[in-house]
């Protein structure tokens, strides 16, 4: 405890701190606390400071070096096709100002676990992207975030206009995109395509979508009565 009352000193000693300060150390004559007051006096006349070993100085830890974050690479023309060897191939013909990657397919389709058709809304279509394909779409929709322009070249039927809508539909690709076909995979054919840029058949893509939301209608049910009246398991096909 301090003492909180001040009064002169009783037993004063003359006395230095540990890091060489000179200090007066006494009681209170009153209550007994010790009282330890900073400063020099004339008491301190001919005593030895004592020795102040400085303590090394601690070295600081090397801070380690973060490497710069790389930039992602700008894409001048993305391209996306179905196939990887379609894409290697149209690759080759397009030259180093073309990225081209492949969907692998489609890239998005109706739930395997339920209808998936909403026949009380106009047959309205419920899609979602397979397990299997997310790692594909999140790549193809990192490098459409850094291209310039983007060309959606699958095939020229309705299944391969299907594919590009249901590619611009699940990685949010802006109207900018550009729809290409081509008939046979050649140099020509291929470059001449890209001067004959439009933008995606909905036509065709309903068409694709009708197809494929009776196929589940009538799949689904029969496939539900096959298990019921004859075996577990069964699929019904078209």
């Amino acid at each position: 405890m301090k003492c909180k009352t001040k009064r002169e000193i009783s037993e004063a000693e003359a006395t230095f701190t540990k890091s060489g300060v000179p200090a007066t150390k006494g009681k209170c004559p009153e209550c007994g606390t010790t009282i330890f007051v900073m400063g020099e006096t004339p008491a301190h006349e001919g005593l030895p400071r004592p020795e102040v070993v400085k303590k090394p100085k601690s070295k600081k830890k090397a801070k380690k070096s973060v490497a710069p974050k790389r930039s992602r690479k700008k894409i001048e023309n993305l391209v996306i096709v179905e196939s990887p060897a379609k894409a290697r191939s149209i690759g080759s013909y397009l030259g180093n100002d073309y990225t081209v990657l492949a969907s692998k397919g489609h890239v998005r389709d109706l739930l395997v676990t339920q209808l998936s058709v909403d026949v009380d809304n106009d047959f309205e279509p419920k899609y979602r992207v397979p397990n299997d394909k997310r790692a594909t779409v999140k790549q193809i929709k990192d490098a459409v975030d850094s291209a310039k322009n983007v060309f959606l070249a699958t095939d020229p039927d309705r299944e391969g206009e299907a594919i590009a809508w249901h590619l611009a539909e699940a990685i949010d690709i802006d109207e900018t995109a550009k729809r290409v076909t081509f008939n046979e995979v050649t140099r020509d054919a291929v470059r001449e395509s890209f001067e004959h840029a439009r933008s995606i058949n909905m036509d065709l893509v309903n068409a694709q979508q009708a197809r494929r939301i009776l196929d589940r209608l009538v799949g689904y049910n029969i496939t539900e009565l096959l298990w019921d009246k004859v075996r577990n398991r069964l699929s019904a096909g078209r």
